[in-house]
């Protein structure tokens, strides 16, 4: 999906704020360009424990998995996805935090001082890369492993590279660079290739365009072509390679956004684990394989529960991290 999966990764637009449940507790990352606010879950009890840092998806998506319609102004798609793994997670004796990316909710002011033209895909990898190093140094924790979903699965691969964690887990993320997507994307569109192709191929050589057709003067706009730049170059399936611990990749079966594929791309990695969750939607719940069913149901219904099996999944696999390949 052209607006769910990469034009609204474009968008730093702020969304309303929702108050966390009573089993989060606020956590900040101070970074030099802003303070990013974030939940933090911590099961009872004394010891060390594992946490989970849960990276969002793409665009103007929360901590808690909610994000503006991308089709209907004003309105807000509430999934809570993030938050109820999050409380499914402390059932298990696991922590977690989750954070409102640069430009969202709680964290609308790490924008400060930047211009669109300033951020880059990088931009995201570093904070991601600054809290796993915050969470790392705080004695309350065990271990470290980071949980990506959708874009945040590449992020966190990458983030995992730059800052100490002991497991990585891809939650429906992409299997191919962006570049290759927005090509699939757009044609399915029914835009002809003769109008995006020469645009996207200098994007990928590192070139900004000049010109671009009016149709697709928003999504390449001069301001962002630095940042899809800075995205373009990424490989996840490379990426994924050289994480040098067992890695989970779990996509679900009515996922309408990121395909099987892409999975089994990422799946491909050494040491890497595919777990495949029938009727898991995009947003980890289960629902219909119908899209237009999806969208009134998972997508608009934070009362539907997440499906079990990621919860399980997840849960066996930071209990048994790390595992060096």
């Amino acid at each position: 999906m052209l607006t769910a999966l990469l034009l609204s990764a474009l968008s730093i637009a702020p969304m309303a704020f929702r108050q966390d449940s009573i089993a989060s507790a606020p956590i900040t990352l101070k970074t030099p360009t802003g303070e990013i606010a974030g939940s933090i879950v911590v099961p009872p009890g004394s010891g060390r424990r594992p946490v989970v840092l849960i990276i969002a998806g793409s665009g103007p998506t929360d901590r808690d998995g909610n994000s503006p319609a991308p089709t209907a102004p004003g309105k807000t798609l509430y999934t809570d996805s993030y938050r109820l793994l999050a409380e499914a997670l402390a059932a298990n004796g696991i922590a977690s935090v989750r954070y409102d990316k640069r430009g969202v909710g709680a964290s609308a002011n790490a924008m400060a001082g930047m211009k669109e033209d300033d951020y880059r895909f990088d931009s995201g990898v570093d904070d991601a890369a600054a809290w796993i190093r915050m969470l790392r140094a705080d004695p309350r924790f065990s271990k470290v492993v980071i949980v990506g979903h959708s874009e945040g699965s590449l992020v966190g691969m990458i983030a995992a590279q730059r800052a100490p964690a002991d497991g990585f887990v891809s939650l429906e993320g992409a299997g191919r660079p962006a570049a290759d997507i927005l090509r699939e994307q757009l044609t399915a569109a029914g835009a002809p290739p003769a109008m995006f192709d020469p645009i996207l191929d200098s994007l990928v050589a590192g070139r900004t365009v000049a010109n671009t057709p009016p149709a697709l003067a928003s999504l390449f706009r001069p301001s962002v072509q630095p940042y899809l730049i800075s995205w373009f170059k990424y490989d996840p399936a490379a990426e994924l390679t050289k994480l040098r611990y067992t890695t989970l990749v779990i996509q679900g079966t009515h996922d309408v956004q990121v395909s099987g594929k892409d999975a089994a791309l990422l799946a491909a990695a050494p040491g890497a684990k595919l777990v495949t969750i029938d009727g898991m939607t995009h947003v980890l719940k289960l629902g219909a394989a119908d899209k237009a069913e999806q969208a009134t149901t998972v997508y608009s219904d934070p009362q539907f529960p997440i499906a079990p099996e990621v919860v399980s999944q997840i849960t066996a696999y930071v209990r048994a991290a790390p595992q060096v390949r």
